[in-house]
């Protein structure tokens, strides 16, 4: 029995890793005046969410805090303990201007709202 809970172990773990490197899923939808970005994280606290925005890189850090009681009976541990991602906006944020709007966490889903500036004005061509 203590190998084939090894093995789930392990599998576990790997569904684990592979999640931490590929996902969280991302959402973006783009309108005149914003981006909302709408990303699945479920199992974190929303203190343990941290975002930063950087030019157009948003980054994305959470860690969650595995209770020790609780990882002695753990068999199989698949959802995933941390995120790190960077994720590259499709607008074009001015130097100086980065800002999100608002972020809200709710039932394991981040969505964040960043504000469009229009830059330049439009050239009519007659």
């Amino acid at each position: 029995m203590g190998l084939v809970k090894e093995v789930i172990k392990e599998i576990g773990n790997k569904s684990r890793e592979f999640y931490e490197f590929v996902l969280p899923p991302i959402d973006m939808y783009l309108n005149e005046k914003n981006l909302k970005i709408v990303i699945d994280i479920p199992g974190f606290l929303k203190k343990d969410i941290e975002l930063s925005l950087c030019g157009d890189i948003l980054s994305i850090n959470a860690k969650k805090i595995i209770d020790e009681k609780e990882s002695e009976s753990l068999i199989s541990n698949q959802r995933p303990n941390i995120i790190d991602k960077k994720i590259r906006l499709p607008i074009e944020i001015n130097q100086g201007e980065e800002k999100i709007e608002s972020a809200k966490y709710d039932n394991g889903t981040l969505t964040i709202i960043i504000p469009i500036t229009k830059k330049g004005k439009d050239i009519q061509i007659e």
